[in-house]
């Protein structure tokens, strides 16, 4: 039992040595980090999505923007659109679960929001269908996904890819890499605000 605990522990730091040497995949998460500060700059807001336990990833940053992160500060305007039960089951119920995210990206969104896609296959259809949805509304569309960066690779403005194919280590690095776009964005728009915890 000891050796597999270390052996995950080794694995994700591993991964996470990894986006230290593959300078691409920092400048990926400044551009990110970047468009969701003009976003908010501008009044616009952050849409996120993803199934399952990137579902929870999602929710978990966007709790982070609207209550807080490092400090205390205002909200920022945060939707997770895994969230609203009767929204995901009427709109599954009638046009499929393929149009549970994108549905609420044309009744959500709009021009200049951005809406981070959470996916470590990047294959995943009901996200597709809510990122053709946001090109055509001109909405920045952000992909966090495994390696290849799947089918979403091509409909992002920006797309994360962690390279490594284990969906574990590609969510632990998801969430991290959340965290640093929650600090980056609270630091720039709030930091001359910051109080002592």
């Amino acid at each position: 039992m000891q050796k597999i605990i270390k052996d995950q522990i080794r694995s994700s730091l591993d991964l996470k040595q990894k986006l230290l040497e593959l300078p691409h995949i920092t400048e990926e998460i400044e551009k990110a980090s970047l468009a969701i500060i003009s976003a908010y700059r501008n009044r616009n807001k952050l849409l996120l999505a993803g199934n399952g336990g990137s579902a929870a990833d999602a929710q978990h940053i966007a709790a982070e923007l609207v209550n807080r992160f490092g400090f205390d500060r205002p909200g920022l305007n945060a939707i997770a659109l895994t969230t609203d039960t009767s929204i995901l089951t009427s709109v599954g119920n009638d046009s499929g679960f393929e149009k549970i995210f994108a549905r609420q990206a044309d009744a959500l969104g709009n021009e200049g929001d951005v809406f981070i896609a959470l996916s470590t296959s990047g294959n995943s259809g009901n996200l597709i269908e809510a990122l053709k949805i946001c090109r055509g509304k001109k909405i920045v569309t952000i992909g966090f996904t495994g390696s290849t960066g799947g089918g979403m690779a091509d409909l992002c403005d920006i797309c994360i890819k962690i390279p490594s194919n284990d969906t574990p280590r590609i969510q632990e690095v998801h969430i991290l890499i959340g965290h640093i776009i929650c600090s980056i964005v609270e630091e720039e728009l709030f930091g001359s605000h910051k109080s002592e915890k």
